[in-house]
């Protein structure tokens, strides 16, 4: 079968929200190309921005065993997921990875699904289970963002796009919904805000709690924007004893908002300040300013076109990954330690992003070391 006949085609991104959205100009240049129906086969982290990305058309729910999630799959749920795969009567698959992960356990999913077309990197011949490949030379030979290495793909059966931006949007209602939850917490809608992003998927990603009270604080001295403290329900302990530490005009919305209305309240904010985790890549993709507190574990995963400021910090070394291809990353280009950057060079840094300059306040603020 051609590629260019295709037009029933599952893309496998097995990850996490924000993986989804880096992949999302490979998506584009597929539906443009082909012209065709694209479904999408990710966990359940990678589902909840689904809905909000217009280039899929439809999503399949699944902890695939080989990757990291917070759930259990057993080996029969893993054959019946072959079975549903089989009754979309797929013309081809793509798997979409990071250089550290195989593709080959999801090539074997979609061999056994009899899916004809069948499309990833592979660091080895994996002979029958991939009917197109790219020998993975990443990170031995060089390392590519990850939107990069998503549209190199595709470009490899001849998809192409001239629009390499992000993809999210959302309806209107979504940010009136939210400015009404909002205003239960004191949340003016008609004053600008900055959002703060605390709350980390892994704990190697973490930002001291006691340095993001001094970010706070500090911001609060140079600018009147409120401050927006974002999160999860689960994260709600941590932005609650932030926003306790800190001043008037701080207001914790963690646990909230649904993530519509996240994706609308982040594009009407002046600026983002958050750990890598996925609301770096959805300021990404609305174009809103970025100030990224960046764990050294990928440097693939920086902000993607938009205005940004990373800020490295080095993960610990007992929270440091095994994978032997990240640990060969580790030793060539983290081997040196990089301490978490002062609250006072976030803050710093996030008014240049506001072209705002700072002003040494009257009184002295005591800032962490």
């Amino acid at each position: 079968m051609d590629w260019k006949k295709c037009k029933n085609i599952l893309c496998i991104r097995a990850d996490n929200m924000g993986d989804v959205i880096m992949s999302t100009p490979a998506f584009r240049a597929l539906k443009e190309t082909f012209d065709c129906r694209l479904t999408l086969l990710t966990s359940k982290m990678g589902s909840l921005i689904a809905p909000f990305i217009k280039e899929i058309d439809e999503t399949i729910v699944f902890d695939l065993p080989w990757v990291k999630t917070n759930n259990t799959t057993h080996s029969k749920e893993c054959l019946e997921l072959i079975e549903k795969l089989k009754s979309f009567q797929f013309d081809a698959a793509i798997i979409f990875t990071v250089y550290s992960q195989s593709p080959l356990t999801s090539a074997l999913i979609t061999y056994l699904a009899n899916i004809p077309l069948r499309l990833a990197y592979c660091r080895e011949n994996p002979y029958e289970l991939l009917t197109d490949w790219i020998p993975d030379k990443e990170p031995y030979s060089f390392i590519q963002h990850q939107v990069t290495r998503d549209l190199n793909l595709v470009k490899s059966i001849g998809a192409v796009t001239n629009n390499e931006h992000l993809s999210i949007w959302f309806n209107k209602n979504a940010f009136k919904t939210a400015v009404e939850k909002l205003k239960t917490i004191g949340f003016n809608q008609n004053k600008k805000w900055i959002i703060v992003h605390a709350g980390v998927s892994e704990i190697k990603r973490e930002y001291p709690e006691t340095f993001w009270i001094d970010v706070i604080n500090i911001l609060q001295q140079q600018t009147e924007l409120q401050i927006l403290l974002t999160g999860t329900e689960n994260e709600k302990p941590l932005t609650q004893r932030i926003y306790q530490a800190t001043g008037e005009n701080v207001f914790n919305a963690a646990g909230i908002l649904n993530i519509e209305e996240f994706i609308a309240v982040i594009a009407h904010a002046e600026l983002v300040i958050s750990v890598n985790t996925a609301t770096v890549h959805i300021a990404a993709a609305l174009n809103k300013p970025v100030v990224v507190l960046y764990a050294l574990t990928n440097p693939q995963h920086t902000p993607w076109l938009t205005k940004n400021l990373v800020l490295p910090f080095s993960v610990p070394e007992k929270l440091k990954s095994k994978n032997e291809v990240i640990e060969f990353i580790n030793q060539s280009y983290f081997n040196k330690h990089i301490d978490y950057p002062s609250p006072f060079t976030v803050a710093e840094n996030a008014l240049v992003l506001m072209n705002k300059k700072y002003i040494e306040p009257a009184t002295q603020l005591i800032v962490s070391t």
